[in-house]
This record gives structure tokens, C-alpha cells and sequence, in this order.
């Protein structure tokens, strides 16, 4: 059986057999000579195909940087542009992908729920919640720092977790993460792959993300849906993730699937995610709808995909509060995240926080951060430069390259394993550092991702 269909009497499910084509046709439209530019494809998600000339001249872009950099870009269509860019810190954000790595732990909860559960079911209904929580901090529109290589990002103090990050490779970008409290370890490799479109790129999450549960050492494995990012450059920008998250519990063979609708004709659509959680012979046995950036509800159902009788839609997870009118539309838990109240006693001189860039941006100095930006992307090349002459090779500090290689739908990817040197040697390493004293001030030390990192000869 595949994903839910809309019954418009029922009303649970949102129509989803035209999304794609809807979106692609009647959706968008291609404003040709619009500034002397061709094929500048812009996409109101809140209007139709005959506002797209007006929503172009919208957006943060001022004028003489949208044209410039349009006509960088346009030699960079088709490509993948991860790392190939560099981009100014007006469209960034205080923060860098490692430390956006661990917003994926502020409902942590439900994957304790999870681990609790006794019925296999309910157990993929709230793990998969989980997953879907994030989504409402991945529409943030701000582009994040690419991390230095070496460079780690720390979390304590939430939940019970003890949440750490490196970035395990610079070409191709590569992040490795692990968590863990009582109740589960979580394990991730990354390495986002991208296609610039012109106005538009897709983000494609080339991974691997594991969640094990300790009471009864079930392992769980999801695979995220691809994301498009529209109006980069003409246009207010705005994030959309059409496709299915899978989970499978590769203990069972139990799996939920969710389907993520496509934005379509005056946001129809948009925000709504519905699917089933199957049996590992395929038989629905929850059902699940809800919208990303709101609230997950769920329902027993019989073996075509109706609600058991008797029953009723029940929440599992809802949006936290949010601050209003937040300059980046951070939540709460993404100022958590940035703040050094999350950060532990010994902080190693390699964490996110400490990047001069991203305080700088935060304080609101763009001009301080992009001097900063630029002098920590000349260091690293500068180290990279010394590795090669003295042939040597960077092998992260925290994360072990095995021989595993795991297939996603958009590649293959080398699996990093978290190699428990973190939880030895933290303290011992922090305290070669300037945050050798407990009590110091945390802000005062000095980023250095380069001083934790290994170095062999080739």
C-alpha cells in the first residue's frame, strides 16, 4: 500500500496524487526578461502563476548584490555548489551546520517515549514524530556556516543528552554526530549534496541516520526527503521538502512512511504530511497526519488504511512556543543552542560557539563577520597548504572513517563511527586549552579548530 489518499467526506488527508505536477506547471513561472535576465524562475508560495514578476522584485537582496551575484551564479547552474561559493554573511545565520545538526534533539522526549513503549507500533509513531519535529527549524531561510575542518560543536544540560559534533571533512563537506542519554545513542553521517536550478537549488541529505534504543536495543534507520530551496537570489526565499521520510526498525522490519505534500497554488498543501506505519509484511497499522510546522496526530487503522472503528485522532507532538518577530526566526531551543548555557564546564577551543564570524554576525556586525569569514576560510587553506607539504593527512579526533559504506537515493556515503575518545579525552584536551579553568568565562577562549584535529604521514 502507498501513501494515504484524501477521503474529502473523512477529510484526514490532503489530496496528494497531483501535488507534483501541480507544482511544477501551474505553480511556478519563468519571469524572462525580467532585468535583462532570462530564465529567472520565482515562486510566490502564497499566491499563483500570475504574481511571479512582482514577487521577484522582493527578497533581502539589494539590488546591485542580487545582479551580481545572479550573473556569478549562472555559471554554477547544474552544479553542486556545497562548498564551491562563497557567499556574503548577509544571508547567514549565527550559527553553523553542526550546531543545526543538534536541533534535531529539542523533542528528544519523544524518542525516550520510544524506548519506553512496549508496543512496536507506537514506537515508530513517536520516533517518527521525532523526526518530523525539525522541520519547522529547517524552514529557516538563513544559510548557515560551513564549519572549519576539525571544528566540533558541543551539547549538555538538555534533556540528559550529551550531544557532540566534528566536521570530519572539508572536500567533500562531511559532519558526523552522536547522542545519547539514557534511553537512546543517535548516529549520523552526512554529507548534503546540491544541484543549483538558477533561482532555485536542491538540497539532497546523502546520509546516515541511526537511532538506537537501549531497552530493548532496537535500531532504527531514516532516510529524510530531499529539500528545495526557492527564490535564492529573486524573490523572498522559502524552504520546501515534497518527497517520503522513511523509517525502518531494522530489528523488525517494521517501518513508517510519511509523505511530505508539495506546495501547490496559493499554498495549497503546504506544511501537510500524512502516511501509515506498516507491519514487515506491509499492513497499515497506524495511520498519521498532521502538519510539519504545527502538530502530529495518529490512529489505529484496519488493513486498508481506515480508521478502526471506535477510535479517534490523537496528538503525539505539538509545536513549542516560538518567539515572535525573532530577527532570524530562531526558536527558543535554537537560542539554546547558540547560548554557552548549553555548553559544558571544559569547552574544547574547537566548538561553533566560539567562531568569531558567527558572534560577530550575531551581535549584528556584518561587516566584522565577513572580515572574520574570510580570515578563518585564508586559515584553512593555509593548513591545508602545510599538510600537503609536509604530506600529511587530517583524520578527525572523535569520529572513526570505518570500512562501511552505506547507499542512499542520491549516492553513497563513507560512514564515520563515534569512537568514544570524546567521553576519555575531552576533559584532558580542554584542559591543554585556555578553558583549563573551570571557572573561567567560556567566551574568552580562543577559537582553534585546528588544535584537537590528527595529523599522520601519507
Amino acid at each position: 500500500m502507498g501513501s494515504p489518499k484524501k477521503d474529502e467526506n473523512k477529510g484526514f488527508f490532503a489530496a496528494m496524487t497531483s501535488g507534483f505536477s501541480m507544482f511544477g506547471s501551474a505553480m511556478s513561472r519563468s519571469v524572462n526578461g525580467l532585468l535583462s535576465y532570462e530564465g529567472v524562475e520565482v515562486i510566490n508560495p502564497e499566491g499563483g502563476k500570475e504574481d511571479a514578476e512582482e514577487e521577484a522584485q522582493r527578497g533581502r537582496w539589494k539590488d546591485e548584490e542580487r545582479d551580481s551575484y545572479w550573473k556569478m551564479m549562472q555559471k554554477y547552474i547544474g552544479s553542486d555548489i556545497t562548498s564551491m561559493v562563497t557567499l556574503p554573511v548577509v544571508i547567514f545565520e549565527p550559527m553553523t551546520m553542526l550546531q543545526k545538526m543538534a536541533e534535531l534533539m529539542e523533542y528528544s522526549h519523544l524518542l525516550d517515549q520510544a524506548d519506553e513503549c512496549e508496543d512496536p507500533y507506537m514506537r515508530l509513531v513517536y520516533a517518527s514524530s521525532w523526526a518530523i519535529s525539525v522541520y519547522f527549524a529547517y524552514q529557516r531561510t538563513w544559510k548557515p556556516f560551513n564549519p572549519i575542518l576539525g571544528e566540533t560543536y558541543e551539547m549538555a544540560n538538555h534533556g540528559g543528552i550529551s550531544f557532540l559534533s566534528e566536521q570530519v571533512s572539508h572536500h567533500p563537506p562531511m559532519s558526523a554526530g552522536h547522542a545519547e542519554n539514557e534511553h537512546f545513542t543517535y548516529d549520523i553521517t552526512s554529507k548534503l549534496k546540491t544541484k543549483l536550478l538558477g533561482n532555485s537549488v536542491d538540497v539532497y541529505p546523502v546520509g546516515r541516520t541511526r537511532v538506537t534504543l537501549k531497552k530493548d536495543g532496537v535500531v532504527l534507520d531514516l532516510v529524510p526527503p530531499p529539500t528545495k530551496i526557492h527564490n535564492l537570489i529573486f524573490g523572498r526565499t522559502w524552504v520546501d521538502s515534497p518527497g517520503e521520510m522513511v523509517m525502518t526498525n531494522l530489528t523488525t522490519g517494521d517501518k513508517v512512511v510519511l509523505y511530505f505534500q508539495p506546495c501547490g497554488w496559493f499554498g495549497s498543501g503546504r506544511y501537510e504530511v500524512d502516511g501509515y506505519v506498516y507491519s514487515a509484511d506491509e499492513e497499515p497499522k497506524i495511520m498519521m497526519t498532521g502538519k510539519w510546522n504545527e502538530k502530529l496526530s495518529y490512529q489505529p487503522c484496519d488493513a486498508e488504511g481506515e480508521p478502526l472503528p471506535g477510535t479517534e485522532l490523537k496528538e503525539v507532538w505539538h509545536l513549542a512556543d516560538v518567539p515572535k518577530n525573532d530577527k532570524f526566526e530562531y526558536t527558543h531551543f535554537a537560542h539554546k543552542i547558540n547560548s554557552f548555557d548549553t555548553a559544558p564546564a571544559k569547552l574544547l577551543a574547537s566548538d561553533s560557539r566560539l567562531r568569531p564570524d558567527r558572534y560577530a554576525l550575531e551581535q549584528g556586525d556584518l561587516s566584522k563577520a565577513g572580515a572574520e569569514k574570510h580570515s578563518l576560510e585564508e586559515r584553512q587553506r593555509a593548513e591545508k597548504r602545510t599538510r600537503e607539504t609536509k604530506g600529511q593527512k587530517f583524520t578527525p579526533r572523535w569520529f572513526d572513517l570505518t570500512d562501511e559504506i552505506t547507499s542512499t537515493p542520491w549516492g553513497d556515503i563513507e560512514i564515520y563511527q563515534f569512537n568514544g575518545k570524546y567521553i576519555e579525552q575531552r576533559d584532558a584536551a580542554a584542559s591543554s586549552s585556555s578553558a583549563s579553568d573551570e571557572a573561567a568565562d567560556l567566551k574568552s577562549i580562543e577559537f582553534n579548530p585546528w588544535q584537537y584535529g590528527n595529523v599522520s604521514t601519507e
